[in-house]
């Protein structure tokens, strides 16, 4: 099933249940995917793109949750907590460090860079062949580590 039709029956389910922090996190990502159906002006969205508006919204999850712990709002911190759990059951997992380090050895040995200002290549690189597949922030943290 595509995600969707997914994040549609999902939804349904989320209003007969009432559970609403769930309910809220799938209207958004609904309202989310219908913005990207209304740009593109088509009527299905494939998967990757699905993919990637899931894990923009992930992380915007995330920097608000930093944000209300700062602030010390843990409600809404919660609240924030529960809508990324619901966003990351639709993402697929994402490479581990090991993996990521092995991607990343590659792709400064392709690049040939040598110093941490070659970073943009090799980011570019690994970004380039494992999208949706790799964390941008571990990879950014092992390139660094390893160029210096």
């Amino acid at each position: 099933m595509p995600i969707l039709d997914d994040v549609s029956s999902q939804m349904k389910d989320a209003m007969r249940t009432k559970a609403k922090v769930r309910l809220g996190a799938l209207r958004s990502v609904r309202a989310a995917f219908l913005e990207a159906l209304k740009a593109d002006g088509s009527d299905t969205l494939a998967d990757e793109k699905a993919i990637v508006i899931l894990r923009k919204l992930a992380k915007q999850r995330k920097e608000s949750i930093d944000a209300f712990d700062k602030a010390g709002r843990t409600d809404l911190a919660e609240q924030e907590r529960g809508e990324l759990a619901v966003l990351e059951g639709f993402l697929p997992s994402l490479a581990d460090e090991a993996t990521t380090t092995e991607w990343v050895k590659a792709a400064i040995a392709e690049t040939g860079a040598q110093s941490p200002g070659d970073m943009g290549r090799v980011m570019g690189a690994v970004m380039k062949a494992h999208k949706g597949e790799v964390d941008g922030g571990l990879t950014k943290t092992i390139a660094l580590k390893l160029l210096s």
